[in-house]
């Protein structure tokens, strides 16, 4: 029988499984970086993030550069567990 219920909710979107996965293994990312390298639209990329960040698995910070607002991401510990922990269901889902 498979269990897929140790498969994170939180992370069944195409965007959030892609931005978790930058963040992992990167230290802060900036969103236009990130909306880059996702290839996804401001909309795409802030409702994601905001439903990543409300459950506590990315950290959001907001600065000025010059005069310019500036907003980057990076995963937080608790996010990082998840994410792995999600992983891991989808590796054993898999067979390996």
């Amino acid at each position: 029988m498979i269990n897929i219920s140790k498969l994170n909710k939180e992370f069944e979107s195409r965007v959030r499984l892609g931005i978790m996965s930058v963040l992992m293994v990167n230290d802060w990312v900036d969103f236009s970086e990130m909306k880059s390298l996702l290839e996804i639209t401001d909309g795409n990329m802030a409702s994601h993030s905001n439903a990543l960040e409300k459950a506590s698995y990315i950290e959001v910070k907001k600065e000025f550069v010059g005069k310019k607002p500036k907003t980057s991401y990076r995963v937080t510990q608790s996010g990082r567990i998840a994410f792995t922990e999600h992983l891991d269901a989808l590796e054993k889902l898999i067979g390996r």
